[in-house]
């Protein structure tokens, strides 16, 4: 599988970030925008097969198709550049300014929801026959999803507002190593096996991915979801977007950083003695 070893992968990190922070608008807004709309078709076909199946662990071992797609491709996630953009500028990158930064997570957004929204829509006419009867099965489960994972959240309050932050850690968490796997191999089937076993934990498992609900909550308030647009933004996307950047950054960027791109200095272990020394009379 040609494995590259943590220090080279994590030098490709650093490079990557900066390479996207120096992209042009043009360029990062097509990349994410592809990006959001391969991962949306990939959540639907989930959906579509749990559906259809009964089994959710079909649907989750399926999904990665997606993400393993679109990384293969070139485009870009918010999960992954939240991951990736900020190591540039820790690494004093030239010309890499918090700023580029923060632009890049912008521009990525932008275009990650354009795509997401664009299926969203497709969807929706699929399952309605552009909105001539009422939804499908699939149509059904995707409007019940949008409402569950915003109202199931307020029901809880502030207990469901930590939870929710808490599974946008955990997701990115598990996303951006999937973003780092593919740096492990320099082979297709290396790159995609590695991708694909952290996919598929944060999907099965049911945590919160940013650019995932930027598909479903559109489709579901297109599909009768009983929840608003107001309840989609603070019960969901803006806690998710929170917690996708706490996971990305600290649990896999500045990991990965401090120790095996800064890591400090070996301990000075020196052998003992071989003697005694002879105690003075």
């Amino acid at each position: 599988m040609s494995y590259v070893s943590p220090p080279e992968f994590v030098g490709k990190m650093i490079d990557a970030g900066e390479s996207k922070i120096h992209m042009s608008t043009r360029d990062t807004v097509i990349r994410a925008y592809m990006a959001g709309a391969i991962l949306a078709l990939a959540a639907a076909f989930a959906v579509s097969v749990t559906v259809e199946t009964g089994a959710p662990l079909i649907g989750a071992l399926l999904f990665p198709v997606g993400f393993c797609l679109l990384y293969l491709l070139g485009f870009d996630l918010l999960t992954g550049v939240f991951t990736l953009a900020p190591l540039a500028w820790l690494d004093k990158r030239p010309g890499v300014k918090l700023t580029g930064v923060l632009r890049n997570w912008g521009l990525v957004f932008l275009g990650n929801f354009a795509g997401a929204l664009t299926v969203a829509v497709l969807m929706a006419v699929i399952v309605t026959f552009a909105f001539s009867v009422d939804p499908n099965a699939v149509g059904q489960k995707l409007g019940s999803i949008g409402e569950s994972r915003t109202l199931g959240y307020a029901e809880h309050g502030a207990a469901g507002m930590l939870t929710l932050f808490v599974r946008g850690v955990l997701c990115n968490w598990m996303v951006s190593t999937g973003v780092v796997a593919a740096m492990m191999s320099k082979s297709v089937s290396g790159k995609v096996i590695g991708m694909w076993m952290p996919i598929l934990v944060f999907f099965y498992m049911g945590f919160e991915h940013s650019v995932v609900n930027m598909f479903l909550f559109p489709s579901g308030l297109m599909l009768g979801g009983d929840f608003s647009i107001a309840d989609y933004l603070v019960w969901n996307e803006i806690p998710t977007v929170l917690g996708n950047l706490v996971g990305g950054v600290v649990f896999v960027g500045l990991t990965l950083y401090a120790t095996h791109a800064r890591p400090k200095t070996p301990r000075d272990v020196r052998e003992p003695p071989s003697e005694l020394p002879t105690p003075v009379a």
